[in-house]
């Protein structure tokens, strides 16, 4: 049986909800653009959770507070309040936050940034998190090329700010190659190599359904295919630094509000951002429109 769609997750939250006392802060269609992949059974543990979160802090009514730390738990894991982080680790990581947020929030076309966290939970420091406004089922060259950009954000702006580079990076390196990969070879998005396929996956019935990849390619080809991400994944890192670079005032604001609350959610970044003259991608768009009306941005 396949996953519920956004409309679908919606209207389970709405039978799981009728049980617990809402608050009037509670949206519902939020809820369901942030928990895709969710099946019925997942969006029933979160409302439990909040019903839980709001009975622990002696809330009569379970408010939205409450189910977005119980979508947190259920996604990411509990927080981690005993972990000892350094004053310096914290604002690396406040920095490398910030550095995802902004080149999403500053990159037209982007699904807009939901919150943006320092607090740890599982096995990572923090989170930057992006909803999107409608259920994607297929993506454009160029959706993908600012997706890279915004994996990226975090590296760019420790190699600004810190002059160095941390782990942290390391899942997001790892899931901006991988996507450059599938442009170039699956998705036939590369102006070079062109419209073909490459690698062909072949499907092992005998050993639990494992993928391997068959290579049916030349060598000649194996490099043109490296060359290729290589450049898509250092085009869009250099996109994402000169992005931060030229707007390095909102990228130290946001990293110290970040350091001192822990938690922005967009209606702050908006307003953070907004008080700022942009430089950048959204220059054009801010000539016709306040500062803070563009679309924003794992």
């Amino acid at each position: 049986m396949p996953l519920p769609d956004i409309k679908g997750r919606e209207k389970i939250f709405q039978v799981h909800a009728r049980k617990i006392p809402m608050a009037d802060d509670v949206k519902l269609e939020v809820l369901a653009r942030g928990t895709p992949g969710f099946s019925g059974a997942d969006i029933e543990n979160l409302v439990n959770e909040a019903a839980l979160r709001a009975a622990r802090t002696n809330n009569e009514r379970v408010t939205m507070v409450d189910f977005e730390f119980a979508k947190d738990k259920v996604l990411m894991g509990t927080e981690r309040k005993s972990l000892v982080i350094s004053d310096e680790e914290k604002r690396n990581t406040a920095y490398h936050e910030a550095g995802h947020t902004l080149v999403a929030r500053l990159t037209p076309g982007t699904d807009p940034i939901h919150k943006v966290t320092i607090i740890p939970r599982g096995r990572a420091l923090g989170l930057t998190q992006q909803l999107p406004v409608d259920e994607k089922h297929a993506y454009t060259r160029e959706y993908l090329l600012n997706a890279i950009a915004i994996l990226l954000g975090g590296r760019a702006a420790e190699s600004l700010i810190l002059k160095d580079f941390t782990t942290g990076a390391g899942n997001d390196i790892e899931r901006a190659t991988d996507l450059a990969r599938k442009m170039v070879c699956e998705w036939g998005m590369s102006e070079e190599l062109g419209p073909l396929s490459y690698g062909k996956k072949e499907e092992q019935i005998f050993l639990g359904k494992e993928f391997a990849t068959h290579k049916d390619y030349s060598e000649e080809t194996a490099k043109k295919i490296d060359r290729e991400v290589s450049r898509i994944v250092w085009e869009n890192f250099d996109r994402a630094r000169e992005l931060l670079s030229g707007n390095i005032a909102i990228l130290h604001r946001m990293a110290e509000e970040l350091l001192a609350k822990e938690v922005l959610n967009a209606e702050e970044i908006d307003h953070l951002i907004g008080s700022f003259k942009i430089s950048g991608d959204l220059e054009t768009e801010s000539r016709e429109g306040e500062p803070g009306d563009a679309p924003v941005s794992a």
